[in-house]
C-alpha cells in the first residue's frame, strides 16, 4: 500500500457527499483525495507523509464563491478605501488623508461608501469639494451600480443641467437640474471613460492581492462575474491569463465574459474567440455575464410592478430592462447552443422572470444541454417562478450576506416595494423546498467576501453580531448543511468542477480547516469560526498567522 502525501486525522471531517456525510480521517495522493473514512486511512501514514492532526478543528471541501469581482476588489484595496464604516466624517477623513498621501495621482479613485449614510442614499458634490477640490474624484458605492462625483469630475465630462440621461442610468440632480455628485447605472460611464486605466501590472497585482485575501477565508475557486470592459472600468482578463501562466494562479477560476448590452447577437463570434483565448491552466472563460437589471435601491430592478414613493403611493417607474427581453430570448439560446454559460444578473422578479423565460427558450430550442445556467442576487422572485428553477435546471445563485435587516433593507428598499413584494426578497427556503439547487457567492468587493459571515445569514437571517434583534423572513432560513453545500458543492456545479465540492475519493484535494465544528457549535455562533488553513490540490495555500 502506497503511503499518502498528507493525511488529516482525528477529526471531525464535513464531506458534504450525501454518501457519507462525516468521517474523521482523510488521505491525499499528489493532488487528490485516495481515502476517506476512519481509523482504516492510518494505515496509508509512512515516514514522509505530512499528519495534520483535527482535533477540535473541522475539515471542509474549500468554499468556492460563485459570483464575485476578485481583480476589482483587489484593486480597491489598494486605492481609498471606504469599506468598513458607513459614518459620513470617517468618509471625508479618508478621502482626505488618501488624497494627501497621493499628490502624483490625477484623479482620486477608490470606493465601498453605503448608502444608507446619506438620506435617500445620496451624498452631494459639495462634500467631496470640502475636502478634494482640484482633482478629480470617482468613489463608486459599495454596490458598484452608482457612484459618488466630486465638481471637478464634473466639469471635466461636461456634465451639466442641460446633459441628458442615458437610456441606462440617471444622473441624479440638483433642484435647478445641476448634477449633484451621484450617477446611477450607466451613468457612471459618463465619468469612468475619463478615468486613467490601471496597467498591467497593476490588474495582476490587484489579482494576486485578492487571490491572497480569498485563500485565507477558505475559498478554493471562484466565478469571476465580469471580463471584460464596464463603463470604462478596465478589463480584468489579461491578469488572469498572465496569473495562469506563470503558475501565480493556485485558485481554480471561471470567467464570465461580458455582454455588451448595447449591441446584439453580433458579439457572439467575438465571445467565442475570447472563450478559446482566455482559457489556460486553472482558469477557462466559459461564461456570459448578461447583466439584466439594476438594483431596488435606486430603483432599477426590474420590477412586476411599480415601485411606491415615500407616502406609499404606486409610481409610474417598474425599472429597467438592460436587455430587451425577446431578443434576450435570442441571445440565451444562441449561447447555449455554442454550449456558454450564461450567468445573469436578475434582481427584481421581472429580470428573474425574463431570464427563466430566456433559458426556456434555449431547452426549447436545443434540448438538455449541461450548460448549468445561473441567475444571480434573486433579490425578489415572485411566487410563480420559484417552481421553474427546477423544471429549467436553472441554478438559484445566492448571495446570503443581503438577507437580512439592516438599514439599507429597512429605510431604501422594504418601503419602496411594499409589505408583499418585500415579503419576496431573498426566498432561500422556498427556493430549496421547490427543488432548485443553489450555489452562493458574495459579490465581493460589494460586501464581505468571507464564506463564514454568509454562511451566518443564511442559518440566522441576521448579521453577526447584529443588535436587531429581528430575523429577517425566518421561513427562508437555510439549514447549515445546506448552506455550506451552496458554497462547495453547489458552487462547484456552476463552476463545471464535477471533481471538487464534495471530499470523496478521486476528487481535488481543496479543502479548508476552522478552527471549531460549526455544526455542533450553536447557530449565533458561525461567523465566530476562522479558516486556519486551505489546501488547493493537496497544496497548502494559506496558514492562518
Amino acid at each position: 500500500m502506497t503511503p499518502a502525501d498528507l493525511v488529516f486525522t482525528r477529526g471531525p471531517i464535513h464531506t458534504a457527499d450525501p454518501a457519507r456525510t462525516r468521517a474523521s480521517s482523510l488521505a491525499v495522493t499528489g493532488d487528490r483525495i485516495t481515502a476517506v473514512g476512519h481509523d482504516d486511512v492510518r494505515e496509508l501514514i509512512g515516514p514522509d507523509t505530512e499528519v495534520v492532526d483535527l482535533t477540535g478543528k473541522l475539515l471542509l471541501p474549500g468554499f468556492q464563491d460563485a459570483h464575485v469581482h476578485a481583480v476589482f476588489g483587489g484593486l480597491e484595496l489598494a486605492e481609498c478605501d471606504l469599506t468598513g464604516t458607513v459614518g459620513v466624517d470617517e468618509y471625508l477623513r479618508r478621502i482626505r488623508e488618501y488624497a494627501d498621501a497621493h499628490p502624483e495621482r490625477a484623479w482620486i479613485t477608490g470606493g465601498g461608501w453605503s448608502l444608507e449614510s446619506f438620506a435617500g442614499g445620496l451624498p452631494t458634490r459639495h462634500l467631496l469639494d470640502s475636502v478634494v477640490p482640484d482633482r478629480p474624484v470617482y468613489l463608486p458605492n459599495r454596490d458598484h451600480h452608482g457612484a459618488w462625483v466630486n465638481t471637478r469630475a464634473l466639469e471635466l465630462a461636461g456634465l451639466t443641467k442641460d446633459s441628458p440621461d442615458p437610456v441606462d442610468g440617471r444622473i441624479e440632480r440638483e433642484p435647478d437640474g445641476t448634477p449633484s455628485g451621484v450617477l446611477q447605472e450607466g451613468a457612471t460611464g459618463l465619468i469612468a471613460r475619463l478615468v486613467p486605466q490601471r496597467t498591467a501590472a497593476d490588474r495582476l497585482a490587484g489579482l494576486l492581492r485578492a487571490q491572497e485575501l480569498l485563500h485565507s477565508l477558505g475559498i478554493t475557486a471562484w466565478q469571476d462575474a465580469l471580463l471584460g470592459s464596464f463603463h470604462g472600468q478596465c478589463d480584468p482578463s489579461d491578469a488572469y491569463l498572465t496569473a495562469a501562466r506563470d503558475g501565480s494562479l493556485t485558485a481554480r477560476v471561471t470567467g464570465a465574459l461580458w455582454w455588451d448590452r448595447a449591441r446584439g447577437a453580433e458579439q457572439i463570434p467575438e465571445l467565442v474567440a475570447r472563450r478559446a483565448e482566455l482559457s489556460h491552466g486553472r482558469f477557462r472563460a466559459r461564461a456570459v455575464k448578461i447583466m439584466q437589471d439594476g438594483i431596488a435601491e435606486n430603483f432599477t430592478a426590474a420590477m412586476t410592478s411599480p415601485y411606491l414613493d415615500s407616502c406609499g403611493c404606486a409610481t409610474t417607474n417598474t425599472g429597467l430592462s438592460f436587455v430587451d427581453p425577446v431578443a434576450l430570448r435570442g441571445h440565451v439560446t444562441a449561447l447555449d447552443a455554442r454550449d456558454f454559460q450564461v450567468h445573469f444578473h436578475a434582481l427584481g422578479d421581472r429580470a428573474v422572470r425574463e431570464a427563466l423565460d430566456a433559458v426556456e427558450a434555449a431547452r426549447t430550442a436545443n434540448g438538455r444541454r449541461a450548460t448549468r445556467h445561473h441567475l444571480a442576487h434573486l433579490q425578489v422572485v415572485h411566487p410563480d417562478d420559484l417552481p421553474r428553477f427546477a423544471r429549467l435546471g436553472a441554478v438559484a445563485n445566492i448571495q446570503p450576506l443581503w438577507a437580512a435587516h439592516e438599514p439599507q433593507m429597512d429605510e431604501l428598499t422594504i418601503p419602496f416595494l411594499g409589505p408583499e413584494r418585500a415579503g419576496w426578497q431573498y426566498p432561500f427556503g422556498s427556493l430549496l423546498r421547490a427543488g432548485a439547487t443553489l450555489a452562493a457567492g458574495s459579490d465581493w468587493p460589494v460586501s464581505s467576501p468571507d464564506p463564514l459571515a454568509g454562511l451566518h445569514v443564511a442559518v440566522n437571517r441576521r448579521e453577526p453580531d447584529a443588535t436587531d434583534e429581528r430575523v429577517f423572513l425566518p421561513e427562508q432560513r437555510l439549514d447549515l448543511g445546506t448552506a455550506v453545500a451552496a458554497y462547495t458543492a453547489g458552487s462547484a456545479h456552476v463552476n463545471g468542477l464535477d471533481d471538487a465540492g464534495t471530499l470523496r475519493v478521486g476528487h481535488l484535494a481543496d479543502l479548508v480547516v476552522l478552527d471549531r465544528d460549526i455544526f455542533t457549535a450553536p447557530p449565533e455562533e458561525i461567523a465566530r469560526a476562522t479558516v486556519l488553513e486551505t489546501y488547493v490540490g493537496g497544496r497548502r495555500v494559506h496558514t492562518a498567522g
